[in-house]
């Protein structure tokens, strides 16, 4: 019996030993399938999606995570389809099932959650041995990671990521994960929404330490960093939002990259 790889929708997907067409719609996804050494089996990515550049210069655009143009994914005749529950909507990779033969969704919400994408897509597309080794580069930098920063004492910090009305993330989140895993604790500790509206005087708020400013989705200039510099009375420090955000093959460079960081802003 033909092993088989489960997506984040519970669908069942067998190993594909064809030429797969594969069109992504997730810049983090994009990436990981041209680390896994399937870049010549892309054919359509959004305009979001533009790691690694030179790759993708000659990769047709398909629009963008939310507003995609259906009609010319019908175009390029996908074999495969690869989603995420957050960042697309469901209504258009609904309707991209009708017509695409194999739709993969995924939707990581902790730093683990990536060994699996990596079994999954490389179980899919045959490339295993690729798999194993960004598995294996994971699992050691998160060991580093670990003993750059378990030493130091953890940080309750706020993470904005939209300005007017103020937003945030809840710990329910990939991005508030990883920041734990570099020993960053975001606030708020419970939330019913996943990306929370907050006041600057929200006595939790006000509990922060340290407020990290991302460079996306919104983009914060010097101006509103010593806006945030004022409203909080906390120390703001520039962070890598690509770096907290995106999973799969750039997790392990973010890793790095966070030990690196925390490293510098140790008090």
């Amino acid at each position: 019996m033909s092993q088989t790889f489960v997506d984040a929708l519970g669908v069942q997907h067998s190993a594909y030993f064809g030429e797969p067409r594969i069109v992504s719609l997730v810049p983090s996804l994009t990436e990981l399938i041209c680390d896994l050494g399937l870049e010549k089996n892309l054919v359509g990515r959004t305009g979001f999606c533009v790691h690694p550049r030179e790759t993708l210069r000659a990769i047709p655009k398909i629009g963008g995570t939310k507003d995609v143009n259906i009609a010319r994914v019908r175009e390029l005749s996908p074999t495969h389809l690869i989603a995420d529950i957050d960042e697309n909507t469901r209504e258009q990779v609904n309707e991209m099932m009708n017509f695409v033969p194999h739709v993969v969704v995924v939707n990581p919400k902790r730093l683990v959650d990536n060994l699996g994408l990596y079994a999954l897509l490389g179980g899919i597309f045959c490339c295993i041995e690729r798999a194993t080794n960004l598995a294996e580069q994971f699992q050691l930098t998160r060991k580093m990671l670990a003993q750059e920063t378990d030493s130091l004492p953890r940080e309750k910090v706020l993470y904005p990521i939209w300005r007017l009305p103020w937003m945030t993330v809840s710990r329910d989140t990939y991005i508030a994960d990883m920041l734990a895993a570099a020993g960053w604790d975001t606030l708020p500790v419970n939330s019913p929404t996943r990306f929370p509206i907050f006041g600057w005087h929200d006595q939790e708020i006000a509990n922060a330490e340290r407020i990290l400013l991302p460079s996306e989705p919104f983009v914060f200039t010097d101006t509103h960093m010593a806006e945030i510099g004022t409203l909080s009375n906390k120390p703001v420090t520039r962070i890598d939002g690509e770096m907290v955000s995106w999973y799969g093959s750039r997790a392990i460079l973010a890793m790095t990259y966070l030990a690196q960081l925390r490293q510098t802003t140790r008090t």
